[in-house]
């Protein structure tokens, strides 16, 4: 599991960063790749990636400003220009259908898969046999939303020696001991699997905020995670604007991180205002509080490994 930044400014792109999108890589585990927002020339980010357009299977949407959504219409067209023909969903606020929609059938462009859009609200999006997707509605100037990706727990590993103790060789047995509750024996013995399992292996958690104002009030929803995705346009001498246009300082995505249990915090949606180093700043004010905090760029990748 592997995070990927395509764009990590906010409002407009420039020199130094995209506006906001962030591939959630899946690929050992669905052979797939999830896309968070697709602001404009996502596509073009893309270019710079091994991603290829046809492993994009779900794409997420936090809210409908144009700096979220403007690269949707591109990169669905591209998508079947490239080959793409597995199914495609998007989940997104009201309004995302109407806007895909209207933005395919204007531009006379046709899909060579088929494309689901899913308007959402609030509460468990979807769960499949890997994964539940929850989502959160935010505290912006329009209906925003933040999604919690809570991968299942695993099984422990087989315990081999501890069967060759009991007098259990290897051979097929050990398959279906790996595959089932019970197991019985050539010799007529009861194999309880979870006595020769070792600790689960628990699942990870990766939680991605939209563009929202008082982080404070997502601890419950946040809680636990391994990482979480925050946006951090503004720095502490700015809060009276991130107040004022609903967003938030990297001193309040910190101060949420260090309240709620998280490994690790990654900063993004970085306002053009920071440019040529000038968004270190905002690094070291979210350190001071959580130190484990790290500034996204366009391209920075993060690998999610086990706890």
């Amino acid at each position: 599991m592997e995070l990927l930044f395509l764009g990590t400014g906010s409002g407009v792109p420039s020199k130094e960063r995209n506006v906001s999108s962030i591939a959630l890589k899946l690929l050992q585990k669905q052979n797939s790749i999830w896309l968070f927002d697709c602001g404009e020339a996502t596509q073009h980010q893309i270019l710079h990636t091994n991603i290829k357009p046809r492993k994009v299977t779900k794409i997420f949407i936090t809210h409908m400003h144009g700096d979220h959504i403007f690269g949707l219409p591109g990169f669905l067209s591209s998508r079947s220009f490239q080959g793409g023909t597995d199914p495609l969903t998007i989940y997104g606020p009201e309004g995302i259908k109407e806007f895909v929609e209207t933005s395919l059938s204007v531009s006379g462009s046709t899909l060579t898969y088929q494309l689901s859009i899913i308007e959402f609200t609030e509460g468990e999006l979807f769960e499949d046999d890997q994964f539940t997707v929850f989502c959160k509605k935010l505290e912006h100037g329009m209906p925003s939303y933040g999604f919690k990706i809570k991968e299942k727990d695993k099984p422990g590993k087989l315990l081999v020696d501890k069967l060759k103790n009991a007098g259990v060789e290897p051979g097929p047995i050990y398959r279906q001991i790996k595959q089932s509750d019970v197991v019985q024996t050539d010799d007529g013995r009861i194999i309880h699997r979870d006595d020769y399992l070792g600790p689960v292996k628990k699942g990870r958690i990766v939680t991605i905020l939209g563009d929202t104002r008082s982080p404070e009030n997502y601890q419950s929803f946040v809680k636990g995670s391994d990482v979480l995705v925050h946006e951090a346009t503004f720095g502490d001498e700015k809060k009276h604007l991130a107040r004022a246009y609903y967003h938030s300082t990297a001193t309040q995505a910190a101060r949420l991180a260090a309240e709620s249990d998280i490994r690790k915090l990654v900063l993004t949606h970085i306002s053009s205002r920071y440019q040529q180093g000038a968004d270190y700043e905002l690094t070291e004010e979210a350190r001071e509080i959580f130190p484990n905090t790290e500034l996204a760029y366009d391209f920075h990748q993060l690998n999610i490994a086990f706890n």
